[in-house]
């Protein structure tokens, strides 16, 4: 018998192995070393931190064109806000500033996930002036950091495209992995 009221209840949430295994995908791809020895990204606390960002603005991008990933898309975000909290809460920042660094962490992810949408959207040199901008910390292309910001911006690319290649239940499973790192892909 089907019980009438299954629809008030709670959405069923993603298993938290899961969670847990694609957010452990995520973190490990940002720990790429090719990323800071080739790509110029500072392997500094912060470099980290913005190609931990960049990672997980191309998946949750991907799940917004998934038509069940809602759900895995908050359950990531929530995912990697407590992973920011244990990392302060580490490092010794104390109890009355940690909500102070959670607000700016939302705030730097929903500023270059928008600055990175656009982008995307836009294309041509767009992605890789919003990387050098915000991962390379170089405000216009030039030289050296121009190539490097391409290769980077080719690989996002390269990224979302695997990503939408990829099935949606098998993305909802976590079954699915992130290409080679950029060391491979040459900017057009």
């Amino acid at each position: 018998m089907l019980w009438p009221f299954k629809h008030f209840r709670k959405p069923r949430l993603a298993p938290r192995g899961t969670i847990e295994t694609i957010y452990g995908m995520i973190v490990t791809q940002a720990r790429e070393p090719m990323f800071y020895r080739d790509l110029a990204v500072p392997d500094t606390v912060n470099g980290r931190f913005d190609l931990l960002l960049l990672h997980l603005w191309l998946l949750l991008r991907r799940l917004r064109a998934a038509s069940d990933g809602t759900e895995l898309s908050q359950a990531l975000f929530d995912r990697f806000c407590e992973d920011m909290d244990d990392n302060l809460r580490e490092m010794g920042i104390g109890d009355q500033t940690v909500p102070k660094r959670m607000r700016a962490f939302g705030e730097a992810f929903y500023g270059r996930a928008r600055a990175y949408d656009q982008a995307m959207d836009a294309g041509g040199e767009a992605l890789a002036l919003a990387i050098s901008k915000n991962i390379l910390s170089k405000n216009i292309l030039n030289g050296t950091d121009s190539a490097q910001a391409r290769r980077l911006a080719a690989y996002a690319r390269a990224t979302e495209a695997d990503l939408a290649r990829t099935d949606q239940s098998a993305l909802l499973r976590g079954l699915f992995a992130f290409p080679s790192p950029p060391g491979e892909y040459v900017a057009p």
